[in-house]
């Protein structure tokens, strides 16, 4: 399985990656930093790669596309500037405190 790393994800990422043998391209490594969502879609279709990004919009698109192709992941990253809010909001008694 390979990977195309959408331009909101570190480049950084890819070597990461690489060095754990997952095969994985960052969109701006291929001349795409500017290209737009359905762009980015369409290659991944071409190489036959999972797209890997942080935007929802990719699911809307496929979805109004009836496309099968690619495999879409989003990641979510929680706020920075607030930690543990979350965990706090949703931990019922007996979470342990995360560090």
């Amino acid at each position: 399985m390979k990977y195309l790393l959408d331009q909101g994800l570190s480049r950084s990422t890819v070597k990461y990656l690489l060095e754990m043998g997952i095969e994985s391209e960052h969109v701006g490594g291929l001349g795409m930093s500017t290209a737009s969502d359905a762009e980015i879609l369409e290659e991944g279709r071409k190489r036959h790669a999972v797209v890997v990004t942080l935007d929802a919009d990719f699911h809307a698109l496929l979805a109004l596309s009836d496309a099968l192709l690619p495999s879409v992941v989003r990641i979510r990253i929680e706020d920075k500037r607030r930690p543990n809010s979350t965990y706090h909001s949703t931990c019922r008694s007996g979470c342990k405190e995360r560090p």
